[in-house]
């Protein structure tokens, strides 16, 4: 199995002191959120360790992108961007790829 001990979770809007913390600016729009130890990352020592978490906002999903056809599209790009970095993907390779 490639994914494992991820959950996918889905918030209103992010804390803006993580928005702060991620982007350096609380006001910064944020579709989605990786947080935890890509698989590059991990060693022999990871284990019994809380699952990773990809957080979507609906909030500014929604906001952003009123017409059904594009919100479920942004979904997507935004879902496929936050598993990328669960890979070990960077910002760089991401956007090469088209998922920025």
């Amino acid at each position: 199995m490639a994914m494992q001990n991820l959950q996918i979770v889905v918030e209103d809007w992010p804390d803006p002191v993580v928005m702060e913390d991620v982007t350096g600016d609380p006001d910064e729009v944020l579709y989605g959120l990786y947080t935890g130890t890509p698989l590059p990352d991990r060693d022999t020592g990871y284990g019994n360790t809380t699952p990773d978490v990809i957080t979507l906002y609906h909030g500014p999903l929604e906001e952003d992108f009123p017409d059904r056809d594009e919100l479920c599209y942004q979904i997507e790009v935004t879902l496929v961007h936050e598993i990328a970095h669960y890979f070990g993907f960077d910002e760089d390779t991401i956007e090469r790829y088209g998922y920025d």
